[in-house]
């Protein structure tokens, strides 16, 4: 008879050791034991995972739970096999297209390949699964001296990357568990926090703060099956998740669930704006997702609706990712004239305002995106409640400028030498990137510059759960010059007019935190980034890998910082059903009138008593503009000025008016205050 196999020498925790690489990878192994404790069937990485019973306490820090790749063959084992698997050790890598395993920045999963299987018994009991978060740390990953955390023995106590490694492989568990990423069934992944309680959002999801602030207890679960419920943000898994700790390009670690919580809808509502005051001035920022004319009815019709009851049909929306008129079709179409009017006339068919589009077509392939798209920037506006100032010249390559407005009412208010204008888009910043879009409009008198953009992505980028610690952020390196050149712009309105209202909208791909957001925004000395004005757990406008982020944003000149409000509408991100991947924003503001140099005022009598008259006269005044005059801050009268920037008040000293000597204020509503002396004298004492 054949003898019965027996374990060998090495264990599973032999195999995983105390680092991110396997001491024996590129060995032999023979006759491993194990328990079977799931089974992965479909898939690219089919296989099955194995824990000992028990773990070694000398070797704390090494995982009792390794992965059996299969590969093509047949899997012959079930969940409860005892087993001992023999094959090669491998530190297997996923690489993208155009990576080696030297430049990926995936970490690895520890693997016995081409493995020879003995089944001992069928049956047995499961290792215990460790319960999350169990004693899982609050710091993410560690910051080696080589900057790669594969060169550190594992600390399970310093980082969440470091605990989890420390346990791949082995059965972990989570109850009751809070979807913060939205179900995605046709990738099998979803998203849940295994600490309740850390960086929560109002609403379920749960945030990053800072770049050294991610939440620890996100977790990936990839169901061994492949099938995900399309549950939205805040919803749960009621019961127990089960399953390996494994490993994702997407998403870092994870749970590969051999048993998934039934899920719990929580009823997550999609996010309508307040409304805005009459005198209200509202912009919004709309990431579109490469909206194009062969898009279903159906998404065009839900933007509409979104336009219109979501957010209350601003006054003026930056839109991101317009496509052309042929999409992804990659025939030299640069014209998104059909996109811009089917998108127009869905907004009109949810009942909103017959919007109009300003919009540059970019040259063919240059912009960036998905190939053939020539994506795009675009303004639409209502014409109902803003008057969009349309200057011709605007072509893909030349740049807006800006001088001083001559026009009677506007004069020195900031004028666009093209609007619609592209800024500075020769400059290499711009290079396979949208460049940004400005339109000069006039809103109750007041002059107001919107700039819509959508910087370069964040695509080459280091994986922030990846092996490269902290993680190189290269994509940096072009939005900080981005950044740079919008800067620019926004002085050179700023030094026509200091007191210019400028409202930039768009995707910048970047957290309000990022160094691109502190160069463009000067540090909130030049541009107030409206996402600070949010509690620190509402600073989200998208969701990536179950974390709630934002990479939208509405800046303001700094003088627009006390009178806009900001608001997210979070009817996309956080659902399993979504028209795009961004939530729109909304800001409401009170744009300010260019104030003037006052003219000069004369009175007839400096010295009055009480109970006379005296008349004030104005000469060089603000045609048109209505002056209060104050006598020690209390109104006395108002004077509108003519059309020369005449005017006069004929006035009678308050027989109430102390003696001594008092100060007369004028204030235009475009006009900087003047004041004027006045000497009040006893009344039965001489006049002058």
């Amino acid at each position: 008879p054949t003898p019965t196999p027996t374990p060998g020498s090495t264990t599973i925790q032999d195999i995983q050791g105390p680092g991110f690489i396997s001491p024996l990878k590129g060995q032999a192994v023979t006759n491993v034991p194990g328990i079977v404790t799931g089974v992965r069937a479909t898939g690219r990485t089919k296989g099955f995972w194995i824990q000992q019973p028990s773990k070694d306490p000398a070797k704390a820090n090494a995982s009792t739970g390794v992965f059996v790749f299969t590969a093509s063959s047949p899997i012959t084992v079930k969940e409860g096999d005892s087993v001992l698997v023999s094959g090669q050790v491998t530190d297997y890598y996923p690489l993208a297209s155009g990576e080696t395993t030297a430049t990926t920045t995936n970490l690895s999963m520890t693997e016995i390949t081409k493995p020879v299987v003995n089944v001992l018994s069928s049956g047995n009991a499961l290792p215990q699964a460790l319960t999350l978060p169990a004693d899982l740390p609050d710091t993410y990953a560690p910051k080696p001296p080589s900057g790669n955390v594969e060169d550190l023995t594992l600390d399970p106590r310093r980082s969440a990357i470091e605990w989890y490694e420390s346990h791949e492989g082995e059965l972990v568990t989570v109850g009751d568990a809070r979807v913060v990423g939205p179900g995605q069934p046709e990738y099998g992944e979803i998203y849940v926090q295994t600490k309740p309680g850390e960086l929560r959002t109002p609403r379920g999801g749960t945030y990053i703060a800072d770049y050294d602030r991610t939440p620890t207890g996100r977790m990936l679960v990839m169901p061994v099956d492949g099938k995900v419920p399309a549950a939205n943000v805040g919803d749960t898994l009621q019961g127990a998740t089960t399953g390996p700790v494994d490993w994702s390009t997407y998403g870092g670690y994870t749970i590969a669930a051999t048993r998934l919580g039934t899920h719990t809808d929580n009823g997550l509502q999609r996010t309508v704006v307040a409304p805005a005051a009459d005198d209200q001035l509202t912009v919004a920022t709309f990431n579109v997702e490469n909206l194009k004319p062969t898009d279903t009815d159906a998404k065009y019709a839900a933007l509409g609706q979104a336009v219109v009851t979501n957010l209350r049909s601003p006054d003026v929306i930056t839109v991101e990712e317009i496509q052309d008129d042929s999409g992804a079709t990659n025939d030299g179409t640069t014209s998104s004239d059909t996109t811009e009017a089917k998108l127009i006339a869905a907004i009109r068919a949810a009942g909103g305002p017959a919007y109009k589009a300003a919009v540059i077509d970019p040259e063919d392939g240059r912009d960036g995106g998905q190939p053939g798209g020539n994506i795009r920037v675009g303004l639409l506006y209502n014409p109902e409640r803003v008057t969009f100032v349309e200057r011709a010249g605007g072509t893909a390559t030349s740049a807006t400028t800006v001088t001083k407005d001559t026009t009677p009412g506007l004069e020195d208010t900031p004028a666009l030498s093209a609007s619609p204008g592209r800024v500075d888009p020769t400059n290499p910043a711009w290079n396979a990137s949208r460049k940004p879009l400005a339109g000069e409009f006039v809103y109750r008198g007041r002059k107001v510059i919107v700039v819509a953009n959508h910087f370069n992505s964040k695509g080459g980028d280091d994986s922030a759960d990846g092996r490269f610690q902290p993680p190189n952020r290269a994509s940096e390196v072009q939005r900080t010059q981005q950044a740079q050149s919008l800067r620019a712009f926004v002085e050179q309105v700023k030094a026509v007019d200091p007191q210019a209202n400028v409202i930039l909208g768009g995707d910048f791909n970047d957290y309000q935190f990022s160094a691109p957001m502190k160069v463009l925004t000067a540090d909130g000395a030049l541009l107030h980034d409206t996402m600070w004005t949010l509690p620190e757990n509402e600073r989200y406008s998208y969701v990536f890998n179950g974390i709630s982020q934002t990479l939208d944003h509405v800046l303001v000149s700094a003088n627009l910082k006390g009178s806009t409000s900001l608001q997210v509408a979070h009817i996309n991100s956080e659902f399993a059903v979504q028209t795009s991947d961004h939530d729109p924003q909304v800001v409401r503001v009170r744009p300010a009138l260019h104030l003037y140099q006052p003219g000069t005022v004369t009175v007839d009598e400096s010295v009055r008593k009480p109970g006379q008259k005296l008349t004030l006269t104005l000469a060089g005044w603000k045609p048109g503009d209505v002056v209060t005059v104050r006598l020690d801050g209390a109104v006395v009268g108002t004077v509108t000025v003519d059309a020369t920037g005449a005017g006069t008040l004929r006035w009678t000293v308050p027989t109430s008016t102390a003696v001594g000597a008092h100060t007369l204020t004028l204030t235009g509503r475009q006009t900087y205050p003047a004041s004027v002396a006045l000497t009040v004298r006893p009344k039965n004492g001489p006049a002058r």
